[in-house]
């Protein structure tokens, strides 16, 4: 395969101009992880919230990964016997199964490769690439500078009575049980947990354009859109021999709309580390305090 990763980062060259209308640049805060997790080998499976891009450090330029991504905190955490994370800026439930090319063109094999048969824990978060995350977030911001008010992007993706973005929920759905069913197929005994995403806008009330450029009332809209994405996770991980971790509830009251030194998940010009739309090291931390709640 050759899909260009990282769509967001497109995303966000596509918006300059949304952007000068947005907030200013400060720098990160974090917390330090402390609980217990089942050890043994970690395999982490994922896409960019998983991955953190451009939260410090990054150690994997062509997968944009940081070594304080939820994965490494758990791991840290946990004292895992070994651990692989595998995640990847871009990935989709394709890139998983199949394979595909980093940030910087090099090639990577399919992340369920690092899954053995001596794995004992195994975390995936995926989807959010599958129904086009990055291509909603911008029509969405783009669309919201004409009609901050109104609902320009519900409009667009509900034209003719059929929401397509439900449906692309839907599609994605078989997808990620074949993934977990090929976790499944190489790590037997593993505990397979599934990671939904935290909260990017408010889970009440209309937003805070143009501060996050989303029209008022395209905010409910989306907020839907993203629960349905949870939820479908959730069900899929139950029927698919998983368990599924929720890190949205923790995150009620820390999206891009709260201010620099409470969000998790940054806006559409960041000021704190990471990318556009993307947790920044503190949404890291409370999707890792998050797993290991759920671990024990």
């Amino acid at each position: 395969m050759n899909r260009p990763r990282l769509p967001l980062m497109r995303t966000a060259t596509r918006l300059a101009a949304v952007a000068a209308a947005t907030a200013g640049v400060l720098l990160a805060v974090t917390a330090p992880a402390v609980a217990a997790a089942p050890t043994g080998r970690y395999v982490a499976l994922g896409d960019s919230y998983t991955s953190a891009p451009l939260v410090p450090t990054q150690v994997d330029l062509n997968c944009l990964r940081s070594n304080r991504n939820y994965p490494s905190l758990v791991a840290a955490a946990a004292g895992s016997s070994s651990f692989a994370d595998v995640s990847c800026s871009g990935a989709t439930t394709e890139d998983i199964l199949y394979g595909g090319d980093g940030a910087l063109g090099i090639a990577l094999p399919p992340q369920v490769n690092a899954v053995n048969a001596s794995t004992a824990l195994v975390t995936v978060q995926i989807g959010g690439n599958d129904i086009g995350f990055s291509g909603i977030i911008g029509d969405c911001a783009e669309a919201s500078v004409s009609s901050p008010l109104g609902s320009p992007c519900k409009d667009r993706f509900t034209a003719g009575g059929t929401d397509q973005l439900r449906a692309r929920v839907a599609a994605t759905a078989p997808k990620v049980t074949a993934v977990l069913r090929a976790v499944r197929q190489a790590a037997p005994n593993a505990r397979v947990v599934v990671l939904g995403y935290p909260a990017i806008l408010p889970d009440s009330g209309y937003g805070c354009w143009p501060v996050v450029p989303i029209a008022y009332q395209d905010v409910p809209y989306l907020r839907g859109v993203q629960k349905a994405l949870n939820t479908m996770l959730a069900d899929t991980a139950a029927a698919g021999g998983a368990s599924y971790a929720d890190v949205y509830t923790p995150s009620i009251g820390r999206d891009a709309c709260k201010s620099s030194g409470t969000r998790w998940v940054e806006g559409l010009v960041p000021q704190n580390s990471a990318a556009p739309f993307h947790p920044n090291a503190r949404g890291e931390q409370g999707m890792a305090t998050a797993l290991l709640a759920h671990l024990n």
